[in-house]
């Protein structure tokens, strides 16, 4: 008997950390998560259609602190910066919480597993045959540094009547080595006709801790 482990969850707190930082107690702790999951799906649904990496949120008793992650910051912001202010309205308008917003952008999106998903869904969408789209991820990933990259898929391939799933992977991983960096996302393409499941494994390099 096996169980799956999330190679992010399993990799905090030795050389990943938290995406969310606050505290709380019992009473309260469930409001603050709904809280929390609101400013997610808030910032998700204001932001689709923009390769996003990661949002982290810092949370006291008067403000929450947010921070978007993109490939793209131009998209988030607009030229002027006015998006900024337009967002963080709508979420304090929605949460009846002061929010401040920050966008800081990703320098390797090519090796960001949550944008290399987003760029191969985006193809796929587009009805780019996914074989292709896989493969010219992969390529470019170990093009930029990447060590291994694999991307599994799975659904009714190429209008196949039974649903199967295909691998694709390039280089090596260390999967229980915990000081090897590796970036993991598991999601969905949403085709016209149905969804087609997603799960993106990228080896980066190895972190040391003194």
């Amino acid at each position: 008997m096996w169980h799956k482990v999330s190679p992010l969850a399993f990799r905090v707190p030795y050389i990943k950390t938290w995406k969310s930082t606050w505290y709380d107690n019992k009473k309260s702790y469930k409001d603050s998560l709904e809280m929390d999951l609101k400013v997610r799906q808030l910032l998700n649904t204001e932001l689709k259609g923009i390769p996003l990496w990661d949002i982290l949120i810092n949370k006291d008793q008067e403000s929450i602190q947010v921070v978007v992650y993109t490939a793209k910051p131009v998209l988030v912001l607009w030229k002027t910066g006015e998006n900024k202010e337009k967002i963080e309205n709508l979420l304090t308008r929605k949460l009846w919480k002061k929010i401040s917003l920050e966008v800081r952008e990703v320098k390797k999106p090519d090796i960001n597993a949550k944008i290399v998903w987003f760029n191969i869904a985006n193809q796929i969408e587009k009805r780019m045959p996914y074989k292709r789209a896989i493969k010219q991820a992969i390529a470019k990933a170990m093009e930029k540094g990447a060590r291994w990259i694999k991307v599994k898929v799975g659904w009714r391939l190429n209008w196949a009547e039974i649903a199967r799933k295909e691998m694709f992977k390039d280089g090596n991983i260390p999967t229980q080595t915990i000081r090897a960096d590796i970036d993991y996302v598991s999601t969905r393409a949403e085709t016209v006709y149905w969804t087609i499941g997603l799960k993106v494994w990228i080896y980066k390099w190895d972190i040391f801790k003194k």
